[in-house]
Parts: C-alpha cells; sequence; structure tokens
C-alpha cells in the first residue's frame, strides 16, 4: 500500500523538495498539501517586481494546477493546520484532519512586529505574501498616498522603491546607523542611501519607532525623538522569525527553530522539517539557496537515500531596478585582516575586498557587480590569491595584466563554480544539460535546471554559457534590442516603463540611458505606443513621432497624394453616405473610388491640403475616419448574418457593428482586422483574421491570430461563448492583452506564437478576474482615445501639417 505523505506549508521549500521526490519516486507517497493561503506555491522572492509592476503574479507561479493534478496531489489550500497528533498520527484543521506515514514541515517563518502602540491598527501590513502586495498596490492606488517602510534590510529596501515607483511618497526608518548594516559596510550603506534619496525616498537612520498613530487606521508613525512621519500605510520590514507553533505543541525538539539533524528529520523520525522554520547545527537560514539544498535533502531522505545538508556560504544581491549591490561572507574589520578597497565616486562605484591569509573572507560591490560571482567562488572554495593581489580587485578580466572579453572569463570558471545561488545550479550542469538535452534557449536551460528562474540575476552568464556552448547556433532572440539607441529589447522597455513609472519619451530616453540624444524613427513610434498604451490618462500623444500616415490620419500614395477611407460600421452603409462620398468625389476631382476588401470605400488621389476640407465634408455625413491608416483597429468584417441568410445562425452584421463601435480609436502594436460571419460557411472569412468570430447554433466560437498578408496562417480557435456580451467581452479582453503584451509593429499571429497559444487561452478563456480586468481596462482607454482625428484637424489641430511648403516658407519670411 503506498505511503501516505503529508506537506505543511505549500511555499517554495516544500515546492521544491515534492519536484526532488517526484524525480526521484514518483509512486512513492500519496501527497497531501496544506497551504494557509488560498493558492499554490509561487516564487516569493519575486514579490517585489510584483509590487513594482514589473510582473504579474502568474508570472512568478511555480507550480499551477496542471501541475498539482498531474502529480496527484491533493491540495488543501486556504487550510491551516493547526495541531498535529504524533501518537495518531494526524494533522488537523478547522476543516478536519488527515493521516500520515510521513510528515514534512515546513511552515516557514512569521513577520516580525515591533511591539508598539498601534501596531494592531488596519493599515499596518508586512511584506510576506501576495495579500501583503495587493494590500499595497491597492493603497497606492489613492492620491497623495505615503508609506512608512519601518525596517531598511533587503525586504524593507525593495517595497520602498516598489511603492515609490507606483507614485507614493516613501520614508523609510532603520534603527541602525546605515542601511543593510548585515550585508554592507558603511561606506556601501551610504552609496545605497543616496542612490534611494536621489529616487526620492526619504531615508532616517537611527530611527527608533515609538508608535504608530491613529485612531480607526493608521495615520503616522511617531519616533522616539518626537519626529511624526504621515503615513496612509505603514509596512513592518524588521525581520522574521522561524514558525515553529504546531512543532513546539506537538513536542518536537525547538530552539529558536525545528532543529534537524543532517537528513532534515526532526526528534521524531516520522516527521521532517525544512525551510524557514528549521534550525540545523544552530542556524536558521533566510535565504532560498540552503533552503532548496534542504528540500533535496529531505527528498533522498523520504525514499530512503543517503543525504546530507551541510552549513553552506550565502551571497546577497539587491533586486531594485537600477541598483547594483553585492555582497558575500564575512567583511568585518579585525586585526588580522587586510582589506583592498577600490572607489570610483564619478561613476558610483565601490568594491571592498577583506583578505586573510591571502583568502577572500568577504566581498562588498557596489554598482559594478559583475565579478561577484567569481570573488563568491573563490570564497566558498579558500582560493590562494597570493598570485593575483596587486590585480584582484578589478575582477577576473584582468587577471594576467591586460583586459580579457568578458566571455572569455566566463569560459575560465571552473565547472562547479556556481551560476544561480538561489538554485545551487553550477556551471557543468548547465553546460552539460545544454550539450545533454540539446537546449537551444534561456527558457529551456530554465526548465531543466532552474538556473535563471528565480530572481533572475544570474540571467547574463546563463545567456553568456548559452553562447559559449552553442556557438554561432545560439540566436538570444529574446534581446533583441528596440533599436541601435539601446541595448533594451522591448519587453525590458515595456517593463521598465510601468516600473520607473516613465511618462515622456525624453524620461524613458534619459532612465533608460539611451545611447542618442532624441533617438530614431524605429524607436521613437515604439516608445509613443508603449506610453500611450500604458498611461492612457497621463500621456499627451507625440504625432511627431508618428508615421506619416497616422500623423496625416490618411494613406500616403506613390505620387503623394493621399487616400481616405470612411468607416462603415461592419461594411453597412446607406444611400445618404453613398450620396455624400460621390459629393465629396465630384467637388475634390478625386481621381479613383474603390471598394477596399473590408468592405468599405476608398477614394484615392487627394491632395494633402484638401484633406481637412474632404473631412469636413464626410463629417457632416456623419463619418468618422476609418482608421485605414493606423495600427489600430481596422475593419469588422460581416456577412448579412441570420437577418437576411437564409444559413445564418446568429445576426453576425449587428455583432460586427456592436465591436467596431465598442473598439474603434483604439492603438494596437500592429494593425488589428476583425471578422464575424453568421455560420460555419464563413462568408466573411473569420479565419484569416487577427480576431474572428465564427457564429453557430451554440453560442459563438472565437477564433484568433490569422493572417493573410505577406504570411498566410489559418486562426487558432480561443474557446467558445454563449452570448453576444460574452464575445464582446471576450474579444476585448484579448486585444488589451495584446496591447499590453505585444511588441510594436508585431501583429497578433507573430505576438501569440512567441507566448504560446495555450497561454492567451488561460488568460482568457479560463480565468475570468483577470479577463475581467483586461476589459476594464481597455474600457477605462477608451475614455481618452475615443476621438475621431479627423474632426479634431477640422477643427485646427495641427493645422501646419495641411498647408503648402510655400505658405509656410511665406509666413515664416514675414
Amino acid at each position: 500500500m503506498t505511503e501516505k505523505l503529508v506537506v505543511v506549508g505549500a511555499g517554495m521549500a516544500s515546492g521544491r523538495m515534492l519536484e526532488h521526490l517526484f524525480e526521484a519516486e514518483p509512486n512513492a507517497f500519496d501527497v497531501t498539501l496544506f497551504g494557509a493561503e488560498p493558492r499554490g506555491n509561487y516564487n516569493r522572492i519575486m514579490l517585489s517586481p510584483v509590487l513594482a509592476g514589473e510582473k504579474a503574479f502568474e508570472q512568478i507561479v511555480t507550480h499551477d494546477t496542471d501541475w498539482y493534478a498531474a502529480n496527484r496531489v491533493t491540495c488543501r489550500f486556504g487550510e491551516t493546520v493547526t495541531r498535529i497528533d504524533r501518537k495518531r498520527k494526524v494533522v488537523l484543521t478547522a476543516g478536519g484532519e488527515a493521516r500520515y506515514d510521513k510528515l514534512v514541515v515546513a511552515t516557514g517563518s512569521a513577520p516580525f512586529i515591533i511591539p508598539v502602540a498601534g501596531r494592531d491598527l488596519p493599515g499596518v501590513m508586512a511584506f510576506r505574501d501576495l495579500d501583503d502586495v495587493n494590500a499595497m498596490i491597492a493603497a497606492a492606488k489613492k492620491p497623495n498616498a505615503r508609506a512608512v517602510v519601518i525596517g531598511g534590510g533587503l525586504l524593507g529596501l525593495e517595497a520602498a522603491a516598489a511603492l515609490r515607483g507606483r507614485g507614493m511618497e516613501v520614508v523609510v526608518l532603520h534603527l541602525m546607523g546605515h542601511l543593510m548594516e548585515r550585508q554592507l559596510d558603511p561606506a556601501a550603506g551610504y552609496l545605497l542611501k543616496k542612490e534611494l534619496e536621489d529616487r526620492g525616498i526619504r531615508i532616517h537612520t537611527e530611527a527608533q519607532t515609538k508608535a504608530i498613530l491613529g485612531d480607526e487606521r493608521a495615520e503616522a508613525v511617531l519616533l522616539d525623538d518626537g519626529t511624526i512621519y504621515p503615513a496612509d500605510i505603514v509596512v513592518m520590514a524588521v525581520g522574521i522569525r522561524p514558525e515553529t507553533r504546531i512543532a513546539t505543541d506537538a513536542g518536537l525538539h525547538v530552539e529558536r527553530g525545528i532543529v534537524v539533524d543532517d537528513r532534515m528529520m526532526s526528534s521524531d523520525p516520522d516527521i521532517l522539517a525544512i525551510g524557514e522554520c528549521v534550525e540545523h547545527e544552530g542556524i536558521c537560514y533566510g535565504l532560498v539557496a540552503p533552503l532548496y539544498d534542504m528540500a533535496k535533502v529531505a527528498a533522498r531522505t523520504l525514499v530512503g537515500e543517503e543525504a546530507a545538508f551541510r552549513s553552506v556560504e550565502t551571497a546577497t544581491q539587491l533586486k531594485v531596478t537600477g541598483v547594483s549591490l553585492y555582497s558575500a561572507g564575512d567583511f568585518a574589520e579585525a586585526d588580522d585582516r587586510e582589506e583592498i578597497v577600490l572607489r570610483d565616486a564619478s561613476a558610483g562605484v565601490y568594491k571592498r575586498l577583506v583578505l586573510k591569509d591571502n583568502r577572500i573572507m568577504g566581498a562588498v560591490l557596489y554598482g559594478e557587480t559583475s565579478d561577484g560571482g567569481w570573488f563568491f567562488d573563490m570564497l566558498r572554495k579558500g582560493t590562494d590569491v597570493s598570485d593575483m593581489r596587486e590585480t584582484l580587485i578589478f575582477g577576473q578580466a584582468y587577471q594576467g595584466g591586460g583586459q580579457l572579453d568578458p566571455m572569455a572569463a566566463v569560459a575560465a570558471l571552473p565547472d562547479d563554480a556556481e551560476i544561480c545561488g538561489c538554485n545551487g545550479v553550477c556551471k557543468g550542469k548547465i553546460t552539460g544539460a545544454i550539450t545533454g538535452k540539446g537546449l537551444t534557449s534561456l527558457d529551456d536551460v530554465r526548465a531543466h535546471t532552474k538556473a535563471s528562474a528565480s530572481c533572475g540575476t544570474c540571467t547574463g552568464l546563463v545567456e553568456q554559457l548559452l553562447s559559449l556552448t552553442l556557438g554561432d547556433t545560439y540566436n538570444p532572440a529574446a534581446v533583441t534590442p528596440v533599436c541601435g539607441c539601446t541595448d533594451l529589447g522591448h519587453d525590458d522597455v515595456r517593463r521598465l516603463i510601468r516600473a520607473k513609472r516613465l511618462k515622456t519619451i525624453p524620461a524613458v530616453m534619459q532612465e533608460l540611458e539611451w545611447k542618442t540624444s532624441c533617438g530614431c524613427a524605429k524607436c521613437r513610434p515604439a516608445l509613443n505606443y508603449y506610453l500611450v498604451s500604458d498611461w492612457p490618462d497621463e500621456y499627451a500623444d507625440d504625432y511627431q513621432s508618428r508615421f506619416i500616415n497616422e500623423r496625416v490620419h490618411a494613406n500616403i500614395q506613390k505620387d503623394g497624394t493621399y487616400s481616405v477611407v470612411p468607416r462603415m460600421w461592419g461594411g453597412v452603409t446607406s444611400s445618404a453616405e453613398l450620396r455624400a462620398i460621390a459629393d465629396v468625389v465630384d467637388r475634390f476631382d478625386i481621381p479613383a473610388v474603390k471598394v477596399t476588401g473590408g468592405q468599405r470605400i476608398d477614394m484615392l488621389g487627394i491632395r494633402k491640403q484638401d484633406l481637412p476640407a474632404v473631412w469636413a465634408e464626410l463629417g457632416k455625413a456623419g463619418f468618422v475616419s476609418g482608421h485605414a491608416y493606423a495600427k489600430g483597429l481596422r475593419t469588422v468584417k460581416t456577412c448579412v448574418g441570420s437577418d437576411w441568410c437564409r444559413f445564418g445562425t446568429q445576426d453576425s452584421t449587428g455583432l460586427g457593428i456592436r465591436i467596431e463601435k465598442f473598439m474603434w480609436g483604439s492603438w494596437t502594436p500592429a494593425k488589428v482586422k476583425m471578422a464575424v460571419s453568421g455560420c460555419p460557411r464563413n462568408c466573411a472569412e473569420a479565419t484569416c483574421k487577427d480576431v474572428g468570430v465564427i457564429c453557430v447554433e451554440s453560442g459563438f466560437e472565437i477564433h484568433f491570430a490569422g493572417a493573410a498578408g505577406l504570411d498566410i496562417k489559418g486562426t487558432e480557435k480561443l474557446g467558445l461563448v454563449r452570448s453576444e456580451d460574452e464575445a464582446l467581452e471576450h474579444i476585448v479582453a484579448l486585444v488589451q492583452m495584446y496591447r499590453e503584451q505585444g511588441h510594436y509593429l508585431e501583429r497578433i499571429y507573430k505576438w501569440a506564437k512567441r507566448i504560446g497559444y495555450d497561454e492567451v487561452r488561460r488568460q482568457i478563456m479560463d480565468d475570468a478576474d483577470r479577463r475581467k480586468a483586461y476589459f476594464d481596462r481597455f474600457v477605462f482607454s477608451q475614455r481618452f482615445a475615443q476621438v475621431d482625428p479627423w474632426s479634431e484637424r477640422v477643427s485646427g489641430k495641427d493645422k501646419h501639417e495641411f498647408r503648402p511648403m510655400a505658405t509656410l516658407s511665406l509666413e515664416a519670411a514675414e
């Protein structure tokens, strides 16, 4: 009979243990997993990017529902284990009990809340889980919101930077004389303080909190010296304590943490413990690398293999965007130690190595941290640095007297050199997986080795190993720069615009260190789109950063004239509209009139200076711009549907008109064409559009990611919905997802292939809350986008654009 394994705690340590267990013996146990949070395992060290807006929660989920199902894990999330009955070998919750043969306690840690008056007021929170993050994000949405962060350690500073990035006024209170005193010396602490203050974060060191003030909720923080800082929220980030209450109540050996031996076994041989709740040889660990080592050892112990956990050196790297900081080892001063220091004030660089007997004991790097891994490797191995003593501080690339190619420095690393500290992955494991498993991409390496899958700070090293191992066959497409003005790719630019709350093109270029003063014709339109998309209510569209067609709201032709396409909702028109078009053609002597493939009428050969007058006449008849020139919604092609066609199952014309009227005017990464066919005969050709609908007896079949231009591609099926309202919501959410994630000039079919069709389906069809959020953001943006540009130009907006050059020259001369 299969043994029963109960795991208490659905965090990173237990998640990694289950991975190792299923790899070793997938059928050894029937597993029941309890978690106090109403969700499964996610990467807690990436909560800071979620708070900063750099990542969505879905991107940091480690194990989803499908993973638990595939491994037959019984999940009892949102259910807190209150007691362990060792005699009966059961765990108890408010909802019942579960029997175990083996039990793993992975309850993690609890945030330390300083015992001051007001600590229980609403608005006082920790920074430990997704609920804390969501509470902080909600607080940051209020106008002129203020946050006080108590604690200037790693977690507190990440919270402060993220909240400041969301527009809050932030004060950090720190008890000690300089920030991150456990990881930094005073010099590096000073540089970090200066950097954060330059970002608008106020730092108050040697601050002793006396009380949190407020009646019904937190309103301010009072210090011992009488200083008062107003606050809408107070974030406690002063430390953690092992969560050991159920172990203590069960009579296990507990000191600071649950005491375990080398095999991760507690004082009860049927109960193991791992993670932040554990104490091993007098040490409680809070960094992820040793916790993952514990997970591996526990999994081997459970399947009867020999394994032993050993104390490990750890390193720290700050994950605040734009701050490069690294520390490792013991860098305290002592009579038997010497130090090597490098300072470059103008570049903001500070490096300090602490040596004893010609071996590195500690390292602090600020501003330039690329050699952190090299120093740390020598620290762990106790490498004698006598021969490189004079050049050691300059890093690996300078050994031997001259600067080496950084790739050569990576190539020179030994196979046992640690590349990914979070997951304890060495160089040899990565290169071995690349060659042995035929890996070709960063995502492949992450999936097979876990390297770069946690905090991401080793991503550059992993990519260099891919390049070294694969040579010219490695194509890091994901990091292709936007253009020659920057080294950043589209995803990084979009992420940083949101994270840093950049709201003008000059701000983007300055903060993201553009190599040119004003950008180029490739990056300026992309930046303009990203800013329009991310800040619809705040960013003023820069029409000079658009291509000529979008600038003049008409399509330029080979002879320098323009074509004008008025919008015909769903391809439907009337005699009055047709007469108005005929009158405009006669009045302006327009040489060509053509019916388009999108069921509209195109007037070709109009002079640029006549465009406002043409638009004025069309406007009188009720026409608005058809956006035939735009990176936006072009047309919604329809068939006549059930109103007229004997085969029609639904009112395809009415739905097409409804979609077009709802969505016109929104800018998108590239043009978007849609169609609605009233039956599976598909007369509107919906299965080659960016988004298409096929009406069937049971409802509306939604399709996406088709192409009928340079590339020919049929659509992918998104799913079936029952009503028009549902169809509209799903289509709008899909387009908003594309708007937020697509690269500029990337059509929907290329975007969907890049991120995965199943991922699109998961977010739009399966996740109702996420779909509704996409829908709501689109509706909000339409408040600012759904303005007819033709009528604006008729009213005089940008009128100089449509005046002949000769006229402008005469006016300038006068």
